[in-house]
């Protein structure tokens, strides 16, 4: 998904094909699962982003895609930054010569207090990271927090927010595909036609983005508009065909 301002744009897809069986070691059950791995398949998107030369800066995943592997892969391969959240648990530096000796802590027993940042290394990294803690209130009243990371050294805490809360679009893309797109309404069983289904459907949702651009109407508000003109429109051939009446 390519964010810029208010416009956010499908730019690259792939749909996962489990062509690989395997034995569930806990069920003892037979089950398929793909030959390239979920973090595989990021890098190669991103590739084709950069081969397609899209300009962008940065880099917004959620936390399945916070490994060591991409983050070399996105600053040493493709000369962009990142901004990625990191487990609790996840293990640091605090020091260069920490992490050049392989003495590292959990993430969560620093003392970061929140609003702030700080220089960490992560191990298999070999460049400095940005760290900063944020603490945000929950639905329920209940207080979450999120560590993020980042390779840019020069952001700061706002910064490095506000750039991060720009991932949530891929959330509000994956309901709008979904709800206003007709894709989870696929009738197709077979790989070319699923293909081509979801291929429709990131089509439609990109015709949905840009009506909303033009109009400043909402994704829901223009499939409404454009479900009640089409019945307007059925409706009107139908009464021009003059159909017998059924009754006694």
């Amino acid at each position: 998904m390519y964010q810029v301002g208010e416009v956010s744009l499908p730019v690259a897809f792939d749909l996962v094909t489990k062509t690989e069986t395997y034995l569930d070691p806990k069920t003892r059950q037979e089950k398929r699962r793909s030959a390239v791995s979920k973090n595989e398949r990021f890098r190669l998107l991103l590739r084709v982003c950069v081969q397609n030369e899209i300009e962008f800066s940065y880099v917004l995943a959620d936390l399945w895609y916070a490994s060591a592997d991409n983050m070399k892969f996105i600053v040493l391969g493709l000369r962009k930054h990142f901004v990625l959240p990191l487990k609790e648990n996840r293990k640091v530096a605090v020091s260069a010569a920490d992490h050049k000796q392989g003495r590292f802590v959990a993430v969560e027993t620093l003392d970061l207090p929140a609003g702030q940042t700080r220089q960490i290394w992560l191990e298999d990294v070999p460049f400095a990271l940005l760290l900063t803690k944020e603490v945000f209130t929950n639905k329920d009243g209940s207080q979450g927090v999120r560590y993020l990371v980042t390779d840019d050294l020069t952001l700061n805490y706002d910064q490095i927010i506000r750039l991060y809360q720009r991932r949530w679009r891929i959330e509000v893309y994956h309901e709008s595909l979904k709800q206003h797109a007709a894709l989870e309404k696929s009738p197709t069983r077979t790989e070319t036609t699923q293909r081509n289904h979801f291929f429709a459907s990131l089509c439609a949702y990109v015709k949905l983005e840009s009506l909303k651009i033009r109009t400043g109407v909402n994704h829901y508000a223009l499939k409404s508009k454009i479900y009640l003109a089409a019945l307007k429109t059925a409706y009107q051939e139908l009464v021009k065909l003059e159909p017998i009446s059924l009754g006694a």
